[in-house]
């Protein structure tokens, strides 16, 4: 909200649908450079060499579509409230219906503060985190200090692996 008001464009979070569309590239394996695990050193920052801390962006190779750090570095806040039952539900539900498709929407509207989506994993993750598929939910613990007082919503200092990317429609939506 704040970038947009300061920009007079409008911005927000993706869906967890679109920040996977994003992550994939046009890709179908376990990460968008392919299943073999043993090539993550060149994607990602994970567990093993981060050095137990967050990168500067675009130290390593992006995905087909020049998207840097959608593996690792710090998972990605999305729209999206998490329920782990929530796309097969969908898929079951398409299945019985499919003319539903054109109007089933795949975001999962935030019903509730926790948890929510975060995607892409980060440095302090292993590697089956930070699948193009793999998706976590926030918990009240990544809120617990917070520097500031009275209390700002925003805060996350001990979520220090958690982080944002935003997404900027072509189409300026109407202030509706």
């Amino acid at each position: 909200k704040w970038l947009s008001l300061k920009t007079g464009r409008f911005y927000r979070l993706p869906t967890e649908a679109e920040w996977e569309y994003a992550c994939r590239a046009g890709t179908t394996t376990a990460y968008h450079f392919g299943d073999d695990v043993d090539e993550l050193d060149e994607y990602g920052w994970y567990f093993d060499n981060a050095d137990d801390q967050y990168q500067k962006v675009g130290k390593k190779k992006p995905n087909p579509w020049g998207l840097y750090d959608m593996h690792g570095n710090v998972s990605e806040w999305v729209l999206d409230q998490y329920d782990k039952k929530f796309y097969s539900a969908m898929a079951k539900q398409l299945e019985e219906n499919p003319e539903l498709h054109a109007f089933l929407s795949p975001l999962n509207s935030p019903k509730k503060l926790y948890p929510r989506v975060v995607r892409g994993g980060s440095w302090d993750d292993d590697p089956d985190r930070l699948r193009s598929a793999a998706r976590r939910g926030s918990t009240k613990s990544w809120k617990v200090k917070d520097p500031q007082l009275p209390k700002s919503i925003w805060y996350h200092t001990d979520a220090p692996f958690v982080g944002f990317r935003v997404v900027r429609p072509l189409k300026q939506p109407s202030l509706k």
